[in-house]
């Protein structure tokens, strides 16, 4: 016997956002949909969160949590607590809240989060 859930199915995709959040240096696309977000970071080179959304979060450090996947281009991450590391195309990463990050190089970092995209960006 098969069963139906009651849930109505939602597909969509990031060309056709419920919000887009435009900064400095890149954008975030968010969708809103299944009783969740998930935003889609679009990062250019010379984009720094300290730089370019330190000013809208108004806080000291990047406070939102990710779970995010690397799509493309290389971003650099450094932790309040003075830890720094690379993540790339193919990697998956989960941050706590407490962080830096930065475009590295000369190609747009593109990134898919799952966790931290409800109020990424957003003006405080």
């Amino acid at each position: 016997m098969t069963t139906r859930s009651a849930q109505a199915v939602d597909h969509r995709g990031f060309d056709n956002p419920d919000e887009v959040r435009q900064f400095e240096h890149g954008r975030s696309e968010v969708l809103h949909m299944g009783g969740g977000t998930i935003g889609r970071h679009v990062l250019h080179p010379g984009w720094r969160w300290r730089d370019d959304v330190k000013p809208l979060a108004g806080t000291e450090w990047c406070e939102a949590p990710h779970f995010q996947y690397h799509v493309a281009g290389t971003l650099h991450v450094q932790m309040s607590d003075g830890t720094e590391f690379d993540l790339g195309p193919g990697t998956v990463s989960s941050l706590p809240a407490g962080h830096d990050a930065w475009v590295a190089g000369d190609e747009d970092v593109v990134l898919v989060d799952w966790y931290g995209a409800s109020d990424y960006a957003k003006r405080r």
